[in-house]
């Protein structure tokens, strides 16, 4: 499936663990599109941060069963990477 770059990587993943990586690992986690594979996820982190990816790994992240009150439902399944760049660079994802 032929994705557009900006349909590829929908945000960043903000969490302490992601945090940690990032400082001491140089590895920056994104929510992506679920039909994205890992060849799409690094052509479109490069182009959109100039950086140069070393390395994705991804991960397929089940829907959680929610009950709010009465009701119950499930939240949406969705797809993570994880892209390592390569030494001494960055992504500002703050800004």
């Amino acid at each position: 499936m032929k994705l557009h770059l900006y349909d590829v990587i929908l945000e960043p993943v903000i969490t302490e663990k992601a945090a940690m990586a990032e400082e001491k690992q140089s590895k920056f986690a994104f929510k992506v599109h679920v039909q994205a594979t890992k060849q799409q996820i690094k052509s479109c982190v490069e182009k959109l941060f100039n950086v140069h990816v070393m390395r994705v790994n991804t991960l397929n992240r089940k829907g959680k069963w929610r009950r709010v009150r009465v009701q119950a439902g499930k939240t949406a399944a969705w797809k993570k990477a994880i892209v390592t760049l390569k030494a001494g660079e960055k992504i500002d994802i703050t800004a």
